[in-house]
């Protein structure tokens, strides 16, 4: 039996490889090498991008925002418990903050199981949780110059831009 986060002998380690937020270019293909053993028999990676449109408008640019202190924690944890729930034996999450324009890789999830239902149970309860439980946030730039903040975890209130979520009292 191998304990997650232990490594397997010479193949890749098990558990939560990396779960972080960053700054950095996302590479799908970099976290799909990095994931897999003998007994794995699913591999996949799911790459969020930035489109081009949203409720009939184009948009021109998406800018995601953390708090940085909280955020790849939680992403630890929803990657732990998406492993725990589903039997998947190795994950990696990375979601990418700053401003993006489309088709940038805003999200990459990458998961190895020994069958494709754990992998994709797995790679689909990260999606729903960090959608529902991580700390960012995202404003959409328009064509038109226009801007508005989409939802996201109610932020601590303080945030230096009034106009962002974590600047108001939203109790």
């Amino acid at each position: 039996m191998t304990v997650p986060g232990s490594a397997r002998g010479s193949e890749s380690p098990g558990g939560v490889l990396v779960a972080e937020v960053t700054r950095d270019e996302l590479d799908g293909a970099d976290l799909l090498r990095r994931l897999g053993t003998r007994s794995d028999g699913a591999v996949l990676v799911f790459e969020g991008r930035v489109r081009d449109h949203n409720a009939g408008r184009e948009v021109v640019a998406l800018h995601y925002d953390a708090y940085r202190e909280m955020a790849d924690d939680v992403l630890r944890e929803i990657a732990s418990e998406a492993l725990q729930e589903s039997g998947a034996s190795a994950i990696g999450v990375r979601h990418r903050v700053g401003s993006l324009v489309p088709p940038a890789v805003s999200l990459v999830v990458a998961v190895a199981a020994a069958h494709r239902r754990p992998a994709y149970e797995a790679s689909s309860y990260v999606i729903e949780e960090l959608k529902r439980r991580l700390p960012l946030w995202k404003r959409e730039e328009y064509a038109d110059g226009t801007h508005r903040w989409l939802g996201g975890q109610t932020p601590p209130v303080g945030h230096p831009d009034p106009a962002h979520p974590a600047g108001r009292d939203l109790g």
